[in-house]
């Protein structure tokens, strides 16, 4: 699969969670083509490597908010797991890249990263954008000022050119 579009697969399973940036135990295991539990193995056999600001557990409702969002859960008997998803920041998510051995871990691992950082320059780039949008927003408030005083301006030379009405001259009927 070519790098791009593996990034851009990356790219639909980061969700913004708790205001962070993360991908879900499920998505990660599906990208790296092994188990949901090899994932949670890791984390378990793990713990050094993963302290509590490199995944979360999600809650009841924000397993109800993602199923109703993105339709996450898949159809299927035996399918649904019966412990909560667990979500991994870009930091959880890297350090699954050093633990997790597959075919593809390399090739995924880069994608990751890149999806990560892809996400992270939009997002700078977007608080550039509203925050160049609320300078003309101020700017426009200025101009409509000044616009207005203009258009009185105007308005007072047009009747004052008016010429006055004279009486008229002339047969009347």
């Amino acid at each position: 699969m070519p790098e791009s579009h593996l990034t851009e697969i990356v790219q639909t399973k980061i969700y913004a969670i708790r205001g962070q940036r993360v991908m879900l135990d499920a998505d990660i295991a599906e990208i790296y083509d092994v188990e949901t539990k090899r994932i949670n193995e890791a984390v378990r056999n793990n713990p050094d490597k993963f302290p509590e600001d490199f995944f979360f557990e999600l809650s009841q409702e924000e397993q109800v908010s993602l199923r109703s969002k993105f339709s996450t859960l898949k159809k299927g008997r035996g399918r649904h797991s019966k412990y909560p998803p667990k979500a991994f920041t870009e930091q959880g998510v890297y350090m699954l890249a050093t633990i997790l051995k597959s075919p593809v871990a390399s090739q995924v691992t880069v994608a990751i990263m890149r999806a990560f950082v892809s996400m992270r320059r939009f997002a700078l780039t977007y608080g550039q954008i509203v925050e160049k949008l609320n300078e003309l927003d101020g700017k426009m408030s200025e101009h409509d000022d000044v616009l207005k005083k203009i258009i009185q301006a105007l308005s007072e030379l047009v009747e004052q050119s008016q010429p006055e009405e004279t009486k008229k001259v002339g047969f009347l009927k």
